[in-house]
């Protein structure tokens, strides 16, 4: 095989090569791959050889592998090629609170060509997490979660998934006088879960509409933790806030209030 057709044939199929010439084992060079990790939930955290590699599920990371084999006669050979892929698998830990911590291994498939082995991992890792029967059970402590909804989480990967998203909230905001704009921010005390965000404008008073939760990250176990600020704006007057807990907001399907505006003068 030509060098500059085995560089190309190493390239194509992402993986590394070693040459069974002598005795005793053989490492394949290291070489660079990336990984994409999927969980059921998502939201899970994924260690690489005790070190973080993906903060949370869905994700992805670049890791250094390599390969080893110990070369055999032609007979002894397949069990060579399994005791290699079994002695060059990758292992990954699944962990996510309320969940079993899970460890999840990859084999590469081992190709020999004459005197070469190959070695290719799968880039896809994909865990199915079970729920830990010693945790602390979410439904126990409330009845109002939908079943199986506790840690379901709003995501990117699979918008309108959750109840959360299905969920329809009606938001109502007066004032007096009239007119004044609306803004909305989230605020959350769980920043590594539920990120916070700037102001968005929602509207002018009187506003009503109904809308779900979209907030990304968000589930039903720590709406408690993330509240909704809606502040009012009109000329000539002075700016009024008021917070909004999620979870509350889930239960009574309704986040409204009246803004009785006073005006800037008067409080000088």
């Amino acid at each position: 095989m030509k060098p500059i057709f085995r560089s190309l044939l190493v390239a194509l199929l992402a993986c590394a090569a070693v040459t069974a010439s002598a005795k005793g084992p053989y490492y394949t060079p290291p070489m660079s791959k990336t990984f994409t990790f999927t969980s059921a939930p998502a939201g899970a955290k994924v260690y690489y050889q005790g070190r973080l590699v993906c903060a949370s599920t869905p994700g992805s990371a670049s890791l250094t592998c390599k390969g080893v084999i110990t070369p055999a006669s032609k007979k002894e050979m397949p069990v060579a090629i399994q005791r290699a892929a079994y002695d060059s698998r990758l292992t990954f830990t699944f962990v996510k609170e309320g969940y079993l911590t899970q460890e999840v291994s990859i084999e590469p498939t081992i190709t020999q060509h004459k005197s070469q082995f190959l070695f290719d991992w799968q880039s896809s890792v994909v865990c199915e997490l079970q729920p830990d029967p010693n945790a602390s059970n979410a439904y126990a402590r409330d009845k109002s979660i939908p079943k199986g909804e506790a840690q379901q989480t709003v995501s990117r990967d699979a918008p309108g998934r959750t109840a959360l998203e299905q969920t329809v909230i009606r938001w109502y905001f007066e004032s007096q006088p009239q007119g004044a704009r609306i803004f909305w921010r989230v605020i959350s005390s769980i920043p590594a879960e539920v990120k916070n965000t700037n102001e968005l404008w929602l509207g002018n008073t009187p506003f009503e509409e109904t809308r779900s939760f979209n907030i990304l990250g968000l589930t039903y176990e720590n709406s408690r933790d993330v509240q909704i600020e809606i502040k009012v704006r009109r000329n000539g007057y002075l700016d009024q806030t008021k917070r909004f807990n999620v979870r509350q907001a889930i239960d009574q399907q309704e986040i409204s209030s009246f803004f009785d505006l006073v005006k800037a003068e008067e409080a000088e």
